[in-house]
């Protein structure tokens, strides 16, 4: 005969846990309120007990039965892994209304019904069927109903249904909520909801990003393609909103660098202004020291005769230039033209050409000054 608790009774409640425990040991069945509907329950690794409850429902093992946990650690000992999102998953809505499809572990013997290697796996919200697994550890748990008809939402509607099927009934009083379970699969690339329930489509989504159901392919087309808008796109539109045309800015800045560069004149032009570069006759129309101009370039006269010119060859040779008359040009300096920057033609190279000049006599008074 079957036994019924109160548990709303202290006393009877302790009674009704432990009668209830005994009975899942024994291979019996017992009816639990959850923190959705009343379920009914057997011990997840006595196959007799699972095949009493699928046949106690009208169930075939088509639709094998999920499992109830109490805590997260024994969910992690019977799945071989949570994927990538099973953790997220846990963290956001364990204990609660959400069921977890994963790949079983290969090294449990139990048979659930013809599961394909997978089993559904729920850590529910209610004191007393989470004070109870703890005593039996993972129950193999269903709605407490008979296959077609509603779920039961109170325990004398279980009994009803159900009958002398099962051992012991814990009254836990009406279910608060009625709305099963969200049931996600987890062993697909994409999650996917197998059924809509308490958990919604979107609370999923809001932890771990896209969610496959079995919507209109159109409507999951567009929810692929438009998908929410990102903090990167909303800052886009706000700098566009705010900002002006990049257009117009870089205008401004191209006209005003154009006015700056007709108001400048160039840098070359500066240098020579300031040092004006004394022309020096090319290597082949070196003369030695103190030759005077002949007739045949009066250009060369008419600038050695300006002031400035007579003032510069008036001017005694520089220690630095001295210092050049005593050191001989090396062979790789020799052989390699000396590039002179424009700069120093006004008082260096011009003084040193002429010096090399005076001093060897040599073949290096017709080298070409780079």
């Amino acid at each position: 005969m079957s036994r019924r608790y109160d548990s709303s009774n202290i006393e009877e409640r302790a009674a009704g846990l432990a009668d209830a425990a005994s009975a899942i040991r024994a291979g019996e069945l017992v009816v639990i309120p959850t923190d959705t509907v009343y379920g009914i329950g057997a011990d997840a690794f006595t196959p007799s007990a699972v095949a009493a409850l699928l046949e106690a429902k009208g169930r075939g093992r088509d639709m094998p039965v999920p499992v109830l946990v109490g805590t997260v650690r024994a969910a992690g000992a019977l799945v071989e892994d949570l994927g990538t999102h099973g953790q997220d998953l846990i963290d956001s809505f364990w204990p609660g209304p959400l069921t977890l499809v994963c790949r079983a572990s290969r090294s449990l013997n139990w048979d659930l019904g013809d599961s394909k290697g997978t089993v559904a796996v729920r850590m529910p919200l209610h004191a007393i069927t989470l004070e109870l697994l703890k005593e039996t550890g993972p129950m193999a748990v269903s709605s407490a109903n008979r296959s077609g008809a509603p779920p039961a939402t109170t325990a004398a509607n279980a009994e009803e249904q159900l009958g002398e099927s099962v051992a012991v009934y814990l009254d836990g009083g009406a279910c608060a909520d009625s709305t099963p379970s969200t049931i996600i699969d987890l062993t697909t690339p994409v999650p996917r909801v197998l059924r809509k329930g308490a958990i919604s489509v979107e609370k999923l989504r809001s932890v771990i990003g896209y969610v496959a159901t079995d919507a209109d392919p159109e409507e999951e087309l567009d929810l692929k393609k438009s998908g929410p808008a990102t903090e990167t796109d909303q800052t886009d539109l706000s700098d566009k909103t705010d900002l002006p045309a990049k257009t117009d800015l870089s205008d401004k800045t191209d006209l005003a660098d154009k006015a700056d560069q007709a108001d400048k004149p160039a840098e070359t032009d500066q240098v020579v202004e300031e040092a004006p570069i004394v022309k020096t006759a090319p290597a082949d129309d070196i003369r030695p020291s103190g030759a005077p101009e002949t007739s045949e370039n009066p250009e060369k006269l008419a600038d050695a005769e300006t002031p400035e010119k007579l003032a510069d060859a008036e001017k005694p040779e520089t220690a630095e230039t001295a210092e050049k008359l005593e050191k001989p040009e090396t062979a790789d300096k020799g052989d390699k033209p000396v590039a002179v920057d424009p700069v120093d033609k006004v008082g260096g190279a011009g003084v040193a050409d002429s010096a090399r000049s005076n001093g060897s006599g040599t073949a290096d008074a017709t080298r070409k000054d780079g």
